[in-house]
């Protein structure tokens, strides 16, 4: 399997667009960080309020985004839409 090197631009642009599309489904369903902070955990929760409020890097990993989806009920790739 070959690995592409990624521009820090690039992987900027990408960890956004993910955040953009968590807050847009959030928002779409109506469920609040409160309730996905019920859900998922405190520590996860306060990391995407970080991130969605640009306190934060956006870097998120795939255990953390598989865990965000099933507290949203959504797949993972709705994120990289």
């Amino acid at each position: 399997m070959d690995y592409v090197e990624y521009s820090s631009k690039e992987i900027e642009a990408f960890h956004k667009q993910i955040a953009d599309n968590i807050k847009k489904i959030r928002k779409e369903k109506g469920i609040t960080q409160l309730d996905l902070a019920l859900t998922i955990g405190h520590k996860s929760m306060s990391t995407i309020g970080k991130i969605e409020a640009g306190l934060e890097e956006k870097h998120y990993n795939i255990e953390h985004l598989y865990k965000i989806a099933k507290a949203l009920d959504v797949e993972v790739c709705a994120f990289f839409k």
